[in-house]
């Protein structure tokens, strides 16, 4: 039983561990062992994911402890904050999670910490928490957990023999923003244990390819945090940066948080009566467009447009930009092309690319294949120039030229969603 005091703790530690959004369904599969605990079920991973069945899947998102040496403007937990804290012993965390667990609350643990003495303390506490669940309570489940930058890489390698995916969150994408909001941080302290665990993916994947029982080394691999809306950093500052994180060989998700305005009084910061959860939203998009749809920074926000449109998604907004690559023929375009078109995804544009093969493909055929013909008509070109929904001629992008097309794709509620974001106060005092 957990007693009174551990449980005010806990409800503390998860309080101060809520804006941490960078933890996601871990692409990793544990099988349930003779004498182990637990098990990752379906490559699923935890944090409120949903599986393929619908099944939603959780986990006990904690920290340590919401002490910290740093005085960040952003963060709820900086030094100056005059707020509860708390801190847990690592045997305390450890029966929090096993107790959780055999009572079916949580499937995983997602672990972060405040910065408490240095770096390596920290570091050393969060890998023995680890290290005994697997070990000596013999934990089979996922296990995501936070590094801290300056950390030394013998613990760094440590704890990734142990943890399913590791996480390094850079928060701000311009070092001079970053300076201004966190003095006492820099993009260097987080890009080294980021190099680290990259370096330890890769020697990781060497050695298992000589010798098959090889444990892995993060198999999860890494992802990393970054705050939209504290600082004037724009669209473009942010995706260049994820852009050139996907370019690492272990890096698989860049999660994006709408700020939160929890120190108003600072005046570093911006003045929000609400997150940008809009601008979060298509920043979430344009991130599905670099990973899935081939499509660069600079096809997406450019000098002209440095900030992503509120009203309409990312690949929309370029469809419009570039009326002379349409109208696709749907039954001779590239695969490529075809991801292009709005209302297209991956899946459709599979089946088309491999449908089409046997016989020429109709709008009947498209909607059929989940493409969205509200939106791709005006797109494209089939084996008949008729809607099958109204009958009539389809009027292109070309003949109906962008400026009248974009009024007609923009609901009543995307722009009441847009409008009452664009009306938010983002200016910073002097």
């Amino acid at each position: 039983m957990l007693s009174d005091q551990t449980l005010e703790k806990l409800r503390i530690l998860t309080e101060s561990a809520k804006y941490d959004v960078s933890c996601s369904s871990s692409g990793t599969v544990r099988k349930g062992k003779q004498g182990m605990v637990g098990n990752t079920v379906g490559g699923i991973g935890i944090c409120h994911s949903f599986a393929d069945d619908g099944r939603c899947i959780s986990l006990l998102k904690i920290m340590l402890t919401n002490y910290c040496m740093y005085d960040c403007a952003y963060c709820v937990n900086r030094r100056s904050n005059d707020i509860k804290r708390a801190t847990l012993s690592v045997s305390e965390l450890e029966e929090i999670t096993m107790e959780f667990y055999r009572r079916n609350y949580i499937e995983g643990l997602f672990l972060s910490s405040g910065v408490v003495r240095n770096p390596d303390y920290t570091m050393e506490r969060l890998t023995a928490i680890v290290r005994d669940l697997r070990l000596v309570h013999r934990f089979n489940g996922y296990i995501h957990l936070k590094a801290i930058p300056g950390a030394s890489q013998e613990l760094l390698a440590e704890a990734g023999r142990y943890a399913d995916r590791m996480s390094v969150n850079i928060e701000i994408p311009r070092e001079e923003s970053l300076k201004l909001l966190a003095p006492e941080k820099d993009h260097k302290s987080v890009f080294q244990p980021m190099k680290l665990i990259q370096q330890g993916v890769i020697e990781n994947k060497e050695d298992r390819q000589r010798y098959r029982h090889t444990p892995r080394f993060v198999p999860a691999g890494q992802s990393t945090q970054m705050i939209v809306g504290a600082t004037k950093d724009s669209d473009r500052d942010i995706l260049t940066m994820s852009s050139m994180l996907y370019h690492q060989p272990s890096m698989r998700r860049v999660y994006y948080s709408g700020y939160v305005s929890v120190n108003t009084f600072d005046s570093r910061l911006p003045v929000l009566k609400q997150p940008p959860l809009v601008r979060e939203n298509r920043l979430y998009q344009a991130d599905w467009l670099l990973r899935f749809y081939h499509f660069k920074v600079e096809e997406i926000v450019d000098d002209l447009h440095p900030n992503l449109d509120l009203d309409i998604d990312p690949k929309l907004s370029w469809a419009l930009r570039h009326p002379e690559a349409f109208p696709v023929d749907i039954n001779t375009a590239d695969y490529e092309m075809l991801l292009r078109v709005p209302g297209i995804g991956n899946k459709s544009a599979w089946l088309i690319a491999n449908s089409r093969r046997f016989n020429r493909l109709t709008s009947f055929d498209l909607k059929k294949m989940g493409v969205v013909m509200k939106k791709a008509k005006y797109f494209i070109t089939c084996h008949e120039l008729a809607s099958a929904f109204d009958r009539t001629s389809v009027i292109g992008i070309n003949e109906l030229r962008p400026e009248r097309l974009r009024p007609l794709l923009i609901t009543n509620e995307q722009k009441k969603l847009a409008e009452a974001e664009s009306q938010l106060s983002f200016d910073f005092e002097p």
